[in-house]
């Protein structure tokens, strides 16, 4: 069973703007410190073997310039590769996708003082105004929350045996509201009226978790 409110209450959450390529984006950002060693925590982010276990099946030309296809979902080009500390992507969905359709995905390692990891994990995309209005950060924060989860118990040699299956669990479901909620937080501490946290919330939940109420 997992400590749904610890790992909630685990992860720092924001949101704010970055310029990329696409124009001026949205970010979604997840802070987490994980009691593992810097080098441990990048290997299970890069070595395609150690992501199969705790996110998907990865392909590709797994190297700076080269692109990579997760199963089922993003693609994209590596853009820097700094071990251990340093890894952004590009993040397409779709096979033939426009410029503003092209986000990216930063994940920042640093060494804490007693020999933990602090993660960052920045997603940056362009995203029209109605669409911001009617989920805000959750659309793509709870999905990032799924995954920090999946991380951080590969990294204590843990795992949810049957992904597919629990995500229509009511363990998952409760996990995805409570991301949920902690998103709408992330989003009126960024300036958002109550009015619209709660839309932006409610959507989200929605989304994610149908019949969790």
């Amino acid at each position: 069973m997992i400590d749904i409110v610890n790992e909630i209450h685990a992860v720092r959450r924001e949101t704010g703007h970055r310029r990329i390529p696409a124009g001026d984006g949205r970010t979604v950002l997840l802070r987490r410190t994980y009691r593992a060693p810097i080098e441990d925590v990048w290997d299970a982010i890069t070595d395609p073997d150690r992501i199969n276990r705790w996110f998907l099946p990865v392909t590709g030309d797994l190297r700076l310039g080269g692109r990579y296809q997760l199963k089922g979902n993003a693609g994209g080009e590596i853009l820097r590769c700094e071990p251990p500390h340093l890894l952004t992507v590009t993040w397409v969905f779709g096979e033939n996708p426009t410029e503003v359709d092209v986000s990216e995905v930063e994940v920042r390692l640093s060494s804490g003082a007693q020999g933990e990891t602090v993660f960052e994990l920045e997603h940056t995309a362009v995203v029209d105004a109605e669409r911001w209005a009617e989920f805000g950060p959750g659309a793509v924060g709870v999905g990032w929350d799924l995954t920090v989860l999946g991380l951080g118990l590969h990294l204590r040699g843990e795992s949810i045996e049957e992904p597919h299956a629990w995500e229509e669990s009511a363990e998952a479901k409760e996990f995805m509201t409570e991301s949920s909620k902690a998103w709408g937080a992330a989003l009126e501490a960024a300036g958002a009226t109550s009015a619209e946290v709660a839309t932006a919330v409610d959507n989200t939940t929605k989304f994610y978790a149908p019949d969790s109420n």
